[in-house]
């Protein structure tokens, strides 16, 4: 079984982006479970004086999440032409402690604009690769106008966007099979 991890990094409950990791969860492959990681807003704000044998149980558990998932796929919003503040400090957290070392990674941005998020989209990928993740091609996708493409229960409801989306998927699990 093909374990993914999928970070939405919106605290919104009702947030496009998570929307479009739950819809996700319906095209992956019999042999592949993908969970969306729940409280990424739990962790404290980065302090390296706390990253210890002492750390914190929201930063272990966020830790072992990451290390026991085979691959991840990132879906954050746009926020001021970058990403989050809540998953900057997420990925804080884990600079120094090389989860993201070779795992294989996806991106996905999804906005109403017609850029589809693509300057957060930019600077994720431009974090990871600094933190060594395996980001292949075809393992990166914009999605504009994404209010236009989700039903009210999160169901792709666009075809292009649908085998897009599926397409990422099938790269990320061929890189987790390869590695």
């Amino acid at each position: 079984m093909v374990k993914i991890l999928a970070i939405s990094g919106s605290l919104r409950a009702n947030s496009s982006n998570t929307s479009i990791l739950r819809a996700i969860v319906g095209l992956v492959p019999d042999r592949v479970q993908m969970s969306i990681y729940p409280s990424i807003g739990d962790l404290p704000h980065f302090n390296p004086e706390l990253d210890d044998d002492r750390a914190l149980q929201s930063v272990r558990d966020w830790r072992d999440r990451l290390q026991a998932a085979d691959g991840i796929l990132f879906c954050p919003p746009e926020s001021a032409h970058g990403i989050p503040g809540v998953l900057k400090n997420a990925l804080d957290w884990i600079v120094s402690s090389g989860e993201f070392m070779h795992k294989p990674t996806a991106v996905i941005s999804a906005s109403p604009a017609p850029d589809g998020g693509s300057k957060a989209n930019a600077a994720l990928v431009q974090t990871l690769r600094v933190m060594m993740a395996a980001i292949p091609a075809g393992a990166i996708l914009c999605i504009p106008a994404v209010s236009a493409k989700l039903t009210d229960r999160h169901e792709i409801s666009d075809p292009q966007t649908a085998s897009s989306l599926q397409s990422l998927l099938a790269t990320l699990v061929a890189t987790i099979d390869f590695k």
